[in-house]
């Protein structure tokens, strides 16, 4: 399984890199604006019919909006520490705020002259805080480049509280202070210190955007641009006098298209956010997998070991009991003994070949391997279980096709490989009558590519709802099975480039196909070949 790393997840819009599909999305956006805005500058100063409730309509979703983008912004701020998130996100919050005051001072949309005690220059004043505040914060973000903050959720009710004051306190200062505010306005006119304000905050964008094209292509940042760009042409318009009064072309298209071009934004990074959460979420989930596939593979891997050391552990058992009672004889058969403890030594080496393979077989490492010659593996596992077929009187019979090429393998795995097969069809057939318990194996070549094995018994058969399961790990029909048997045989098979399978099962005994390829595995990962009829 493929292994996810946390550094490679990107879960902030904030680092997420840009693809070439935002970019050209980007692109359309600020040419379609700069489009719209080209094609009301030669009317701009025409004047409309007085809408007192566009402004309240439009700083309602203005509200909404900006608000839903700083919520994102701080979440993305808690994941990431980022300062630059969180002075972006208070950004966002004070134009969400800020625009709760401007509408209520705003003259005729709740009251003649506004509310709060407002004059007639509150609105205007509230207006440019609104647009600078946006742009400084803008500035802030591009600037800080760097620096993580380790506590985010005071770091934000800090930066919350701060808003709100200072939203408070302009409010207050517009309107109490209204009198001593400069004249922006003369009546529903734009003076000249409104233009110069209006170009002031049109150059805080433009320094805004230098910054934001020198600091980064992630996501956040290319749409940003996107609606600093629109944020320029809209003061931009207004600096250069194209705006010049309340209720005009210019004044409603100056509102309008910024506003479109923000929620086209606050969509985009919505999406965006959504996309790599679910990648978030996805790679945690693949995480998981991963150290519960560790889990079962140190389970199994122990498994393994223990069902396959019973084998020479039952022969060591058994050749040192045999031992002893040559030696309690009188005179005490040393010849035998001696062969016994020759026989527990062999033992005591397969077993530590057996670990060594198994490590090898899970720590998904290619063993190193041999020529070995397959007539002489069978030979050797049919020497290595002669006490079991003399206890359970079974006849054994042995049918090596001559000529048969050499192939490229792992010496013990195979032999294990074949020793289960033959493990399991001894303990098949011990249910059955004594006179009628056959044990056959069979050797052969396809003339091309690949050697064989069969191990037939004559026991009772594989029961019809087991056969597509006999693979499968941790799945036995033995009571004190493993269910590893069959799955490591079939793992060793794979990892030769070759296959093993369940050819023929019934009431009549069992067979089992064990093919291996004469060349690489590499080259062979798919060799197979027809059981032959004799089988």
């Amino acid at each position: 399984m493929e292994r996810v790393e946390k550094d490679q997840i990107e879960y902030s819009i904030a680092t997420s890199p840009a693809t070439p599909w935002h970019r050209r999305l980007a692109f359309a956006v600020i040419v379609v604006s700069l489009v719209a805005f080209g094609a009301v500058v030669p009317f701009a100063t025409i004047p409309l019919a007085r809408l007192d409730s566009f402004i309240p309509t439009v700083l309602a979703i203005v509200f909404v909006t900006d608000l839903v983008t700083a919520v994102l912004l701080f979440g993305q701020f808690s994941t990431t520490g980022s300062r630059a998130l969180l002075v972006l996100a208070s950004g966002y919050l004070f134009s969400s705020l800020i625009a709760i005051p401007f509408a209520l001072t705003f003259p005729g949309a709740f009251a003649p002259t506004g509310l709060l005690g407002a004059g007639s220059q509150s609105a205007a004043w509230l207006n440019v805080s609104f647009r600078f505040g946006f742009s400084a914060a803008t500035v802030g973000y591009a600037l800080l480049t760097s620096g993580k903050h380790t506590s985010p959720r005071p770091a934000i009710l800090w930066s919350v509280a701060i808003v709100i004051i200072v939203v408070c306190a302009l409010t207050s200062a517009v309107t109490a202070g209204h009198d001593l505010m400069p004249r922006l306005l003369g009546g529903t006119a734009i003076l000249p210190l409104g233009h110069y304000v209006n170009g002031l905050i049109a150059l805080t964008n433009v320094l805004a955007l230098m910054l934001l094209w020198s600091r980064g292509k992630s996501v956040l940042d290319l749409w940003l641009m996107v609606a600093v760009c629109a944020l320029i042409m809209e003061t931009g318009l207004v600096a250069l006098g194209f705006v010049s009064g309340r209720f005009s072309i210019g004044f409603y298209a100056t509102r309008l298209i910024p506003l479109v071009v923000s929620k086209v934004v606050l969509i985009v990074l919505l999406s965006e956010t959504l996309i790599l959460n679910e990648r978030l979420a996805s790679g945690f989930i693949l995480q998981r997998r991963e150290r519960e596939n560790r889990l079962m593979s140190v389970d199994a891997a122990t498994a393994a070991i223990a069902h396959e050391l019973r084998q020479p552990l039952t022969a060591i058992a058994t050749r040192g009991t045999a031992g002893l009672n040559w030696l309690k004889q009188t005179p005490p058969e040393l010849k035998r003994a001696s062969d016994c403890l020759v026989s527990m030594v062999d033992a005591t080496h397969r077993a530590n070949e057996i670990i060594a393979a198994i490590r090898g077989l899970f720590k998904d490492t290619s063993a190193q391997r041999a020529m070995i010659q397959m007539n002489d593996i069978c030979s050797e596992v049919l020497n290595l279980v002669q006490d079991d077929l003399r206890v359970g009187a079974i006849t054994a019979t042995a049918e090596y096709q001559e000529n048969i090429p050499q192939i490229p393998a792992d010496h013990i795995q195979v032999q294990q490989v074949i020793l289960n097969l033959v493990k399991n069809a001894i303990e098949a057939m011990r249910s059955g009558s004594t006179g009628n318990r056959r044990l056959r194996l069979v050797t052969g070549f396809d003339g091309k590519s690949s050697v064989s094995v069969y191990i037939q018994d004559s026991g009772g058969g594989i029961a019809p709802q087991y056969r597509d399961r006999i693979f499968d790990p941790f799945f036995t029909t033995k009571p004190l099975g493993t269910g590893l048997g069959l799955f490591i045989c079939r793992v060793i098979a794979g990892e030769h480039g070759g296959e093993l399978r369940l050819s023929k099962t019934d009431s009549h005994g069992t067979s089992f196909e064990l093919i291996l390829p004469i060349g690489s595995a590499s080259d062979n990962r798919t060799a197979v070949r027809p059981a032959p009829s004799n089988v």
